[in-house]
């Protein structure tokens, strides 16, 4: 047999098996995954003293370190929920059954609460680009329902998270069959796992298709609500985050473009005690404090930190 049969017979199955695993959302944490002792303590020493349940999944993507507290475990989404409601509408842009530019019409039967969509005029033209913004970055609920809508509803975000690997995060609200779901989690329901899955399957370009991968990375990556994780990366860092907050649950998923290496983590709670809305809930606190844990451990030699007073400019 000649060296170029060979290398056919012998090389390209193995590459082609490569790019399945790549491509395929059920593995792409789980081959790379090195927990990390040392890290997992510091965790574990964060959550110690919190009043409610925690779950952490981090891992970072170039070494494969990992640390987990309850990673497998349901917890309520909140607005992180909007992830996968992003990833129905690319999914239908990407068939050409919707177009990012279109022109829509806001009627006031749509309105959910007193958000930025919420406060339109009957009649408002808005284009679907604007709406996911106004989602993804200002986690705007009466946009996030009607693009839930032009996904096709939660069983068709549902279908596409399941196709995907995804067997624990589902849309609850508005969606057949998810009623005792909804009463249970709310809007929706994940595992912290599952969300940092998420981002990475958008990270790498394997969500939906490279081309809308690649541009919920870029809508993913501006977000208005900063001022808990965020505020304990350097603001010339890039990132991709989506957070959540509910009376009970607070929650925060970043993917983090450091300079030793990209790094993933989600943080959620559920039945807190500290059901407060202000600044310094210990769900809030919680989350900087993962943050800036994370942040230090995988980038050690970095000289930043927080300004003080920062609490000045809490939203």
């Amino acid at each position: 047999m000649s060296n170029k049969l060979l290398f056919i017979r012998l090389v390209v199955p193995l590459c082609f098996c490569s790019l399945l695993l790549l491509s395929c959302g059920t593995s792409q944490l789980a081959v790379q995954e090195k927990p990390d002792a040392n890290l997992q303590q510091k965790l574990e020493d964060v959550v110690r003293d919190f009043k409610g349940d925690v779950g952490i999944y981090a891992h970072n993507l170039k070494t494969g370190q990992t640390a987990a507290i309850h990673p497998d475990t349901l917890f309520p989404t909140a607005s992180m929920i909007k992830v996968s409601i992003l990833c129905g509408v690319f999914d239908k842009i990407n068939r050409g059954e919707l177009k990012y530019n279109q022109e829509l019409v806001y009627l006031d039967s749509m309105k959910y609460d007193d958000g930025v969509t919420g406060s339109f005029r009957d009649s408002t033209r808005i284009q679907l680009s604007e709406l996911v913004m106004l989602m993804a970055s200002l986690s705007d609920n009466t946009a996030s329902l009607w693009l839930q809508k032009l996904a096709g509803t939660g069983t068709a975000i549902n279908d596409w998270l399941e196709k995907n690997g995804f067997h624990q995060m589902r849309v609850n609200s508005r969606t057949p069959g998810r009623q005792a779901d909804r009463e249970a989690y709310g809007w929706g329901q994940t595992t912290p796992s599952e969300m940092a899955r998420i981002f990475t399957l958008i990270f790498q370009g394997h969500a939906v298709s490279p081309e809308a991968s690649e541009q919920m990375f870029r809508v993913l990556s501006k977000q208005y609500w900063d001022g808990e994780g965020l505020s304990q990366i350097p603001p010339t860092i890039h990132v991709a985050t989506k957070n959540g907050a509910v009376n009970a649950s607070k929650s925060e998923t970043v993917l983090v473009n450091a300079p030793s290496g990209d790094y993933v983590y989600s943080v959620i709670t559920k039945n807190q005690a500290d059901q407060r809305w202000e600044d310094n809930n210990e769900g809030n606190v919680l989350l900087r404090r993962v943050a800036r844990t994370l942040w230090e451990y995988f980038e050690p030699d970095a000289k930043w930190q927080p300004q003080t007073g920062m609490e000045k400019w809490a939203k």
